[in-house]
């Protein structure tokens, strides 16, 4: 599986970056026919604390799933959207087992 990762409007550091491939490898365990994956970091201007966006495009056979998640740092951001995927990837592999 190919992880990419962009942030736009920054440079990430490489410790968030390690963060995200290790939190998002682990897709891996719920269906492993995942094609590639691409993470968007974007910092919103806006008086509000939550204003990190995490936005991850999942490419799958025949399907693209995309999740976005507004918090108030990149780690929190990428665990909810890690929590979302998984629940979609097992809806997936059910739906294909019937």
């Amino acid at each position: 599986m190919n992880i990419d990762i962009h942030a736009i409007h920054f440079t990430s550091d490489e410790q968030l970056n390690q963060f995200i491939s290790k939190r998002l490898s682990k897709l891996e365990l719920f269906f492993d026919r995942i094609i590639a994956m691409d993470v968007f970091l974007k910092v919103e201007n806006s008086s509000e604390k939550s204003n990190k966006i995490v936005e991850v495009r999942l490419q799958v056979p025949n399907e693209t799933m995309i999740v976005k998640k507004s918090a108030k740092s990149f780690e929190e951001g990428i665990d909810q959207s890690a929590d979302s995927l998984e629940r979609r990837l097992m809806k997936h592999k059910q739906k294909l087992r019937n």
